[in-house]
Parts: structure tokens; C-alpha cells; sequence
């Protein structure tokens, strides 16, 4: 078995795969402020509900959006699994090419859902990722990251307008029958959904329409994140939701590096 790990600012994604295929995960808070130990016990904890033996574990990898939560978790690794984890980063073979002016500066989590998309679709594709922040990554059909856009997520933006405007409540992220609403609650998640909607439709649009510039078909548009479902089911320019795309593309990119 090997043991997948994505750190994002918010959550931290764990994935069990054996011979190849998806077993189970978890999802934990992502908190810098907890020790190695704290997190040795939330992880044998969710290994020993599920009956799994951590002693089973023949590799880990992470890939993380987050530098100070790393010392934490790669001596809880050592202490729970007794072995040291590949990191996605500088020097990991992925088999893709990076075309930013700096590809440091390409988050692992980009990175990692370039390598899934590629692996397997081998097609033009525009990859968005409802996280924290939501990325737009632009893939070539020969592998090339092209780039991409950040906007701040669903949940930042709800959260943003709740602290900056003093008579405005805290809402739930769900879709109102209708735009036009007739009080402050609806009339908020109209305005969030609706229009963070919108702006997904406009910037696939014109990512679109500069990869096929560059002589790409039209790309595959695919989707992935906590909030992915949501915004999919009303949009069609969304082709498909995955969210395991993250695990699968740590996946390919461990067997890759395992040696």
C-alpha cells in the first residue's frame, strides 16, 4: 500500500491506494500550529477505524501548498511509517513541461493535477481546482503546462464580504431559486454563486480561446476541488468533475520516483 498526502491551506487530503487502485481517504483541518505527534495520532487513528496497518505502508508522497506545516508532518512520517516521503517539487520526475517564466513558482498542487490530467486524457485540457483558491491551468496535448489563473475561492470571497461589510450575515454556499431575491441571505448566495459561476464561464472561455491560438483542439475542460460539484451542475462548460484527480496525479507521479 502507499500513502498519498496533499497539504492544502485549508485541508489536508490523505489517500490509501493498493496494487495500483484507490482504497480509501480522509480529510483533516490543516493546522501549522499542531505537532508531529498530534498528527501521528489523528493518522493511526483513521488507519486503525478502517482496519488498515500502517506497517503496510511501502511509500508515501506529499505534495504541499503549505512550507510550515512540512517539518511536522515529514517527522510524523518517520516516526509512524519509519521512512522518509518523496516531495513533489524541484528535481521530481513528472512528465510534463513546465512553461512558466519560473517553474518554482508552480504550486505542487498544480503541478500534480497537470501530471493526472495528462497521464489520463493525453488531450488538451483546462484544469480548475475549487480549493482555497481556485487555479486555472491550461495543458497542451504534448504535456506542456502552459500557465494559468488564480482567483480567490468560493469561500474566501463569501467570507470576505461577511468581514468587510458590518450588516452583511455569514451564509451558506448554496444556489437561491432565483437571482432576483427578496432578502440579504439569498440575495448573498445569488450574488456569490451566480456570480462566481459567471466568472469560471468567462475565463475558461478565453483560456479557450488562446490555446487554440497556439494550434491546440478545444480543450477538455475538467474539474476538480471541494466546491466542484457545486458550480458544475450549473454551468456546461464544465466537461467533467473529478475529485480524486489530485491523489491519482501523487499517485502516478510516486511510481515514477519511487526507485
Amino acid at each position: 500500500m502507499i500513502l498519498l498526502v496533499d497539504v492544502g491551506n485549508t485541508n489536508i487530503v490523505l489517500g490509501v491506494y493498493h496494487d495500483n487502485k484507490y482504497m480509501t481517504s480522509w480529510r483533516i483541518s490543516t493546522d501549522s500550529k499542531k505537532t508531529s505527534d498530534e498528527y501521528g495520532i489523528q493518522v493511526n487513528a483513521l488507519f486503525t477505524q478502517n482496519n488498515l496497518d500502517v506497517k503496510a505502508i511501502e511509500g508515501i508522497i506529499i505534495s504541499s501548498v503549505v512550507p510550515n506545516i512540512m517539518y511536522s508532518l515529514e517527522h510524523m512520517i518517520r516516526k509512524c511509517f519509519n521512512m522518509d516521503p518523496i516531495i513533489v517539487g524541484p528535481g521530481i520526475k513528472t512528465g510534463i513541461n513546465i512553461k512558466y517564466d519560473n517553474p518554482r513558482e508552480v504550486g505542487a498542487d498544480r503541478i500534480v493535477n497537470a501530471v493526472a490530467a495528462y497521464e489520463m486524457y493525453k488531450r488538451s485540457t483546462i484544469i480548475i481546482d475549487f480549493g482555497t483558491a481556485t487555479t486555472f491551468c491550461a495543458l497542451a496535448k504534448n504535456g506542456n503546462y502552459l500557465g494559468g489563473s488564480i482567483v480567490p475561492g468560493v469561500r474566501i470571497s463569501s467570507d470576505a464580504l461577511f468581514e468587510r461589510a458590518a450588516k452583511l450575515p455569514r451564509v451558506e454556499l448554496e444556489k437561491p431559486e432565483s437571482i432576483i431575491c427578496k432578502n440579504t441571505v439569498t440575495s448573498m448566495q445569488a450574488g456569490i454563486i451566480y456570480g462566481y459561476i459567471g466568472q469560471v464561464e468567462y475565463i475558461v472561455k478565453k483560456m479557450k480561446q488562446e490555446m487554440m491560438e497556439l494550434g491546440e483542439e478545444e480543450p477538455f475542460v475538467l474539474a476538480t476541488g471541494g466546491l466542484a460539484n457545486l458550480i458544475a451542475r450549473e454551468t456546461d462548460v464544465i466537461d467533467k468533475v473529478d475529485s480524486r484527480l489530485t491523489l491519482e496525479g501523487l499517485k502516478i507521479i510516486y511510481y515514477k520516483n519511487r526507485e
